[in-house]
This record gives structure tokens, sequence and C-alpha cells, in this order.
């Protein structure tokens, strides 16, 4: 995401913080293939030029407060090329490598009769450090700009005077160009996240995202206080990419490099049962397609998955199931690693400044979960079994340079983004990921990832084994949502039903079984962790397929 300016600090308790280190992936970026705006530095917004600029000059900083209470840090963007205005500042927590990024931007209508970028003709003091007993390298001030009528400001400024800042700091931007945005991740304040005093320091995002959605992050900050009313509108905006013509998207020979250059490694766990497998491998070794009403006709599915309904929506006509042979079920169940494949869609995010490459891995079955209850485990028989089982990863790209910002890690019906700083790679920038035992949700660290809480829960077991799935050594693109490249889905993307059926057995006689077999002092912890289990573990029922989750079209949540 380039190179950052060294900070620099006379504070003896800065010299072990985290951002005093600059992070930057384990390999360089290539010159990528030629094509029309991707990784070209700058992208046209419709009259708006933007460039996205990682170097920054360090303003101010506190060392308490915020995650792991190790303070954050505020900077400026630094150098700015020529022509181009800084829009906001940015900040970030300590407890992390400097990694980060704001765009500025240069008005590139030479129009002066409807300028895109004015200067504030104010700023409004939203917060200062001067009265707070907190670690700080000095006294800290933000300002808000108080845009001309028509303009919207779209980040703070940050200075250690309690004078304004210069009216020619910082610039607004036309109110057509920008777009609504909320809060997203706690950057810092007093107490935790959930539990915060008073004034805190959120990131910014579009509220509206999506393949077709034009809001645009700025990579700015709000500075708020806890007073303020979740339905208020914020102080600050987003942008919004009005041209929003594609043409900043990776071509299809980029596409190729960027899935060379990123694609993930995935490690099962050395005692995983239940392996990946390809769709066609899935099909040829026996699963059916049923129709209700003809339980007993089950028909045979091509390997392409021709002769699968297409669209409609998923209504409980169809399902797939495996074969009917039990031996032959049994091995279906198990996968087949050497011929998984890893299917990739490729999507315009956040205005088409940042390319999702969203990576579906197929499972032909879950398995049982297991519980922990403190000290003891328990298998929960068949509770969280069930047939077809679709997980994902997705890497978000930035379109101003390719460079990898965070990846996304499905986890059971949810999922967490995770910045880059964060990632283990191998081989160069290739992320590492781990797939958990039995139930494949993915965690960026290997170790236990409890569902519950004090100790009790459902167990997330991930290792790295001799069991491991290269994403970028076998696979197809399925999709991608712009006119160019154009992809052939195929047959099985458009089936609408389930991947598996749905088998209702009674809960009470599941659960009363395996509480009869615990001793008297876990049957409580065992009662626990019933009323603490997601719904979905109780029954067995296929998932539907990767174009019928809501993030096909829409972003990660």
């Amino acid at each position: 995401m380039g190179n950052c300016l060294p900070l620099s600090s006379s504070s003896e308790q800065t010299k072990t913080l985290p951002i005093n280190t600059i992070f930057n992936l384990p390999s360089p970026l290539p010159i990528w293939p030629p094509g029309e705006g991707f990784a070209s530095g700058t992208l046209d917004l419709g009259g708006l030029q933007v460039c996205q600029i990682s170097s920054f000059t360090k303003v101010w900083a506190t060392y308490e407060g915020g995650p792991d209470d190790l303070g954050a840090t505020f900077f400026e963007p630094s150098p700015i090329p020529e022509g181009f205005f800084m829009l906001g500042c940015y900040s970030q927590p300590n407890n992390q490598p400097l990694f980060g990024w704001v765009l500025a931007g240069k008005d590139d209508t030479s129009d002066p009769s409807s300028e895109i970028l004015k200067k504030p003709i104010d700023y409004t003091l939203a917060w200062s450090s001067e009265s707070m007993k907190i670690k700080q390298d000095s006294n800290g001030y933000i300002w808000l700009p108080t845009p001309p009528d028509g303009y919207k400001a779209v980040g703070h400024v940050v200075t250690t005077s309690p004078e304004k800042p210069s009216l020619e700091k910082i610039m607004c931007v036309r109110s057509d160009l920008t777009d609504q945005c909320e809060t997203t991740k706690w950057i810092w304040g007093r107490g935790t996240e959930s539990n915060s005093d008073g004034f805190n320091i959120y990131g910014l995002r579009p509220s509206n995202r999506g393949t077709q959605a034009p809001g645009v992050c700025v990579g700015t900050f709000i500075a708020q206080n806890s007073g303020t009313s979740s339905s208020s509108p914020l102080s600050l905006a987003c942008l919004k990419n009005s041209k929003f013509n594609l043409s900043s998207m990776p071509n299809l020979s980029q596409i190729e490099a960027l899935i060379q250059f990123y694609s993930p490694w995935v490690y099962l766990h050395p005692k995983e049962i239940y392996l990946p497998s390809s769709v066609s491998w899935f099909f040829i070794n026996g699963a059916l397609l049923y129709t209700k009403g003809e339980d007993s006709k089950p028909v045979p599915i091509e390997p392409s998955g021709a002769n699968l309904p297409q669209g409609g929506s998923n209504d409980g006509a169809y399902w797939i199931d495996l074969p009917i042979d039990e031996n032959e079920r049994e091995r279906v169940k198990k996968g087949d690693l050497q011929s998984s494949e890893a299917y990739f869609h490729i999507k315009p995010m956040l205005g088409a400044t940042f390319t999702d490459i969203a990576i579906w891995v197929f499972y032909p079955f879950n398995g049982p979960a297991t519980a922990k209850l403190e000290l003891i485990d328990v298998p929960l028989g068949r509770i969280g079994e069930h047939v077809g089982d679709w997980e994902h990863v997705t890497l978000r790209i930035s379109n101003f340079n390719g460079g990898l910002q965070s990846v996304y890690l499905s986890e059971h019906s949810g999922g967490t983004w995770v910045e880059a700083p964060s990632m283990e790679f191998q081989n160069g920038n290739k992320a590492v990921t781990y797939s958990s035992r039995n139930g494949h949700a993915s965690y960026a660290k290997p170790g236990l990832v409890l569902q519950g809480t004090a100790g009790i829960g459902l167990r997330n077991d991930t290792a790295k084994s001799q069991m491991v799935m290269d994403t970028g050594a076998r696979y197809a693109i399925i999709a991608a949502d712009y006119p160019s490249p154009a992809i052939v889905e195929p047959p099985w993307l458009n089936y609408a039903r389930e991947w598996g059926p749905k088998i209702t057995y009674e809960l009470g006689v599941e659960v009363e079984k395996l509480e009869n077999a615990l001793p008297g002092d876990l049957k409580s912890a065992f009662e626990t962790l019933v009323n603490l289990l997601p719904a979905e573990v109780f029954g067995e029922q296929g998932p539907t397929g990767p174009k019928m989750k809501n993030s096909w079209n829409g972003d990660e949540v």
C-alpha cells in the first residue's frame, strides 16, 4: 500500500508500540499486466480525481485508551501529489503496525462556475485533550471543517495547537459527489469498544455497500461523543463515484495475475475427516437431485450441473443428497482433496475503488459439532451435521495500486474482516487461513476458538497439517460483476435450492441422550450450552449455493 514516512517521538513508551513498525506485504507489488484503469494510481469519480496516499506525517498521539489500552496516533497524508488536496487526516490504534491510507482529491473539471472542491469557511473544535489526564505527547485538537453551502466535509483536521487551522489546510467536496456514511471499527476512546466513556474515534464507511453501490471510503475517521443519537446524521460524509463506469476494475489477465499473487492457502485440521472436493467430483461420484413429491425417483446430476433447475427461489421444490448406497455415502462425505477446486467471484466494491475476490470452497459434508464444557469435551452426535457445505474467503484489493487491504474469513453464519498486518503469509503474499475441524469455519490463526462464554460453547479447532489447499493451484473464475471480462457462469451456480436435504429430528431426544450420559456436575453446564447454541446447528439442512448468499451482491458482514 506504499511506503510510509518514518515516525519519530521522544517518548520512551512509544518504542515498543506496534505502530512504530510500518507494515509492508512480504513481497513488493509486481508490475500488473496492462489494462484500462486498474492500478493506475488515480481514479475519476466523475470530475473528482482521487489518489490513495499511504505515507504520513505524525501529528499527535495518545498512549492509553482504545484497543488493548495502547492509545492511537493521528497523521496527515504527506507528501500530497501536486494539484491534489487533503480531504482529511488519518488515525489508527497503536496496537497494530502502521498500515492505512486516505484519499486526496483534485478538481478535474476546469469549471470555475461549479467547483468540485472548496475550502471550508470556518472550523469547529470537535474535541480537545487539554482537560484529559492521559498519556500523550502533547495536547491534541480535532477540528470539524465548516463547509460552504452545497458542500460537505469528509474528514477532520488534527493539530497540537488551540489555534484554528488554516482554511487552506483541507478541502470540502460538492454534495452531489458525497454519500451517506456510518461508523465502523473503533479506533480510540476511554474504556472498551462495548463500554466506552464519552468521546470516541471511529473509522468511516459508506452506509450502502454492494456491487452496485457508488459510496467510496475516504479512509478518514470521525470524532464522536457517546451522547450522539444513533439516528442523528454524521457530521462527515463519504465520497460517491458518480461516474461508476467500472474502468478501474481489473481485466481478465490482471485477475489471473492477482490470483497467482494473492491466492490463499487453506490449512485443514490434522484430524479432519470431511475434506473439500470439486463440485464436479461431488456430482460424478453419485450426488442425486431430488424433486418434492417424487422422493423415490432421484436422478444423477451431470458433471457441470447442467440438469439442475435454473433460477427460481429456495422454495423446497428440489434438493441435492448423497448417494443412496451406504458405503458410497460414507465415501463421498469424506470429499476428495486432490480434486478440490477454488471458485472465484470478482466484484466491484466501495464505488469500484476496490476489487473483492470471493474464493468459494465446497465440502460435501459438514461434520458434527463438539461441545466444550469447561474442562470436558462432549461430541454432540448428529448436532451440526448437514450435507453440502459452502465456505469462502474474500480478498479486498485496492484498485489504485493492486495492494491487498484485508481478508474476510467466513465463520458459520457470519464472519470477520482481518486487515493484512494481522494475517499470516507464506510463499510471498499468499494469506494463510485455517479451516476448523468438521465445521470448516475460517480463521487467521491456529488454535481453539470457542463459540460461547465462560469456557462453555462449541469448539472450533484449527491447526496446520499436511492437508492443505492452495486455492491458486486448481481454480475456476465463475463470475464477474462487470462486463469485462465476460465470464460464463457454470450451471450449478444458478441452482437456487439447497445442496443438502432438510432432515428434522426430535431435538429434545438428541439433547436428552447427551445429557443423560454426563455426570451430574456437568448437566447444568450442558443446559447452559444448549441455550447458547445457534439455531443452525439444530436439525440437518443443506445450505444454498454461493450466488444465493447476501454477500454475493452486497458487502461481507
